[in-house]
């Protein structure tokens, strides 16, 4: 059953547990158990990341066989249908106007005295990009990794994701890869395919940079992996926020909460309402929805244990408890949602409206769908473009600009005990005798 409180105190804990669902005494155990699986597979390469995938997964492999081959590329294509396929490429095309919208330029300013300043980006070698599998299949994850990589203009990207029964990949999923232009694919999933893509195996690279969304061993891996690759963020399990009003329709409330929910056990589903009548009939209206759900046991547990319905003052105070949780989705089904926006500082993406549902952009809007969670959205960003580039400054200095600015430079330096470096600075503006 959904809960519904309206006590601010209540409020304000139940948030902050909801928030906290991954940093629990099981979640260290499991902490426990990543951190041997990446030290198996850094020692090991292959031969842990097969033994650990007929452990987990339950799919005796080779490593001849972890590689997909372009003939179960080819097969794919003719086993999805025509539909299926249009619906991937209208998705490809509006994902990737989206994001090359988001492509930073590299610039350089002459300034007086032939000084030159600037910042010169360059994508990634290679990067890693993780699919998750098991409970369903995912293509709109693989088109939301693998294009901003490719507009991002990485040489070589490279996909995992866990195999399914008799060792397949989901055909939809080989064919968004394919559409997206990913032709290097590996059958394994979880903490040893993270390890794999950080340490190297004989037969999987190591890549620079580690990004999609897992389960909570695949976002543990990411962590600790952290500093010898980069990584997008620790996507946790999946969440949603809606700020709603009178306006607002029950039924596609319910269904909202529930599109979240069916993700995972773990997964979030929060409604925070000015209208106490809305928030009964959000409460029937979802136990009629999972009447029948064909993911109704992960779903029931998702709403009975991080599923919740708060009554507020206004919206105010909503926008507020919002920003204390920071959902990764954040749904505004309210009236006038763009005078509720300015008071919105913390959120992974921002809906609004009653005709802007969470799926619109989980699929095609353009927008990545892989955002940050658990609370994180105070201070990362969806996966884009800049999660596959660095940049470098650049940096030109004349004599003459050199000579007006090396008596501060002295100074600081012999400020800092750095003899060498006010030294280095000395030499070059010394006049010779």
């Amino acid at each position: 059953m959904l809960r519904i409180i309206n006590q601010q105190a209540d409020v304000i804990a139940e948030l902050q547990r909801i928030c906290d669902r991954t940093n629990d005494e099981q979640v260290l155990h499991k902490e426990a158990t990543v951190r041997e699986v990446l030290q198996a597979v850094k020692r090991q390469g292959d031969k842990a990341v097969l033994h650990y995938t007929a452990e987990f997964d339950h799919q005796i492999l080779n490593a001849e066989e972890l590689r997909v081959t372009d003939s179960e590329f080819d097969e794919a294509y003719k086993n999805i249908s025509k539909d299926l396929l249009e619906a991937i490429k209208l998705a490809r095309s509006k994902i990737e106007a989206f994001h090359r919208q988001r492509v930073p330029k590299s610039w350089v300013n002459f300034g007086d005295d032939e000084v030159v300043l600037g910042k010169r980006y360059t994508p990634v070698d290679i990067a890693g990009l993780y699919v998750p599998g098991g409970r369903a299949s995912y293509p709109s994850t693989v088109l939301m990794n693998a294009i901003p990589a490719k507009v991002a203009g990485v040489p070589r990207r490279v996909m995992v994701t866990p195999p399914g029964s008799e060792k397949g990949i989901s055909p939809a999923v080989l064919v968004a890869a394919r559409e997206a232009g990913i032709d290097e694919i590996y059958r394994i999933g979880g903490a040893q395919a993270i390890a794999a893509l950080a340490y190297g195996t004989k037969t999987i690279p190591k890549v620079n940079v580690i990004t999609g969304p897992g389960n909570i061993y695949v976002t543990l891996a990411k962590k600790l992996v952290y500093g010898t690759v980069g990584i997008d963020s620790l996507a946790g399990p999946s969440e949603v926020l809606i700020i709603a009003d009178e306006t607002a329709n029950p039924i596609h409330v319910a269904a909202d909460l529930l599109a979240q929910a069916e993700h995972d056990p773990m997964a979030a589903a929060i409604l925070l309402t000015t209208d106490a009548a809305l928030a009964k009939d959000v409460q029937v209206a979802l136990e009629r929805q999972l009447v029948d759900h064909p993911r109704r046991l992960n779903t029931e547990k998702a709403i009975a244990h991080y599923g919740l319905v708060v009554i507020v003052e206004s919206l105010e105070v909503a926008a507020q408890f919002s920003n204390e949780f920071a959902p990764e989705h954040l749904e505004l089904e309210v009236s006038d949602p763009w005078a509720l926006l300015p008071h919105i500082r913390h959120a992974g993406a921002i809906f609004l409206g009653h005709s802007t549902p969470e799926a619109v952009g989980d699929y095609l809007a353009g927008p990545n769908h892989t955002l940050p969670t658990s609370g994180a959205a105070r201070y990362a960003s969806a996966l884009g473009v800049e999660t596959f580039l660095k940049h470098s400054s650049i940096i030109q200095y004349s004599q003459t600009a050199l000579d007006k600015v090396a008596g501060a430079i002295d100074v600081l330096a012999t400020a800092e005990g750095l003899t060498s470096h006010a030294e280095s600075i000395r030499r070059r503006v010394q006049k010779e005798e």
